[in-house]
């Protein structure tokens, strides 16, 4: 069955930086695109970033456009998000997604999400 484990998450002063990844597995990975959204307490998930296939096509939430890089290693079945000049809008718990839609409810497997917490 599909698995997903995002890491990488902690806690960060306001302009700094993080790297979450996102181990993928019990599907083929390399055949989907894939997503990154959100989730603050209180407050729907939210989408932040897409990719496509092999790497193409990114695509990002406008809070997100500039700062944050979202990558892929179709060798390691892993999905990356590279997370800079971090705001404290930016805490919430972050999940990976099997799939390129912008709409949280058209998932169906999430992984257990990895707190991002940017504080001074």
């Amino acid at each position: 069955q599909v698995q997903l484990v995002e890491s990488g998450g902690g806690l960060a002063q306001p302009g700094g930086s993080l790297r979450l990844s996102c181990a993928a597995s019990g599907f083929t990975f390399r055949n989907y695109h894939m997503s990154w959204f959100r989730q603050a307490p209180g407050k729907e998930r939210e989408f932040v970033a897409q990719i496509g296939w092999s790497a193409k096509d990114a695509t990002y939430a406008d809070s997100v456009k500039g700062r944050f890089t979202i990558s892929r290693d179709d060798t390691k079945n892993t999905l990356y998000l590279q997370m800079n000049s971090l705001k404290p809008e930016d805490t919430a718990l972050y999940y990976c997604g099997k799939g390129g839609s912008t709409n949280w409810r058209d998932y169906i497997s999430w992984g257990q999400g990895t707190q991002v917490t940017v504080s001074s």
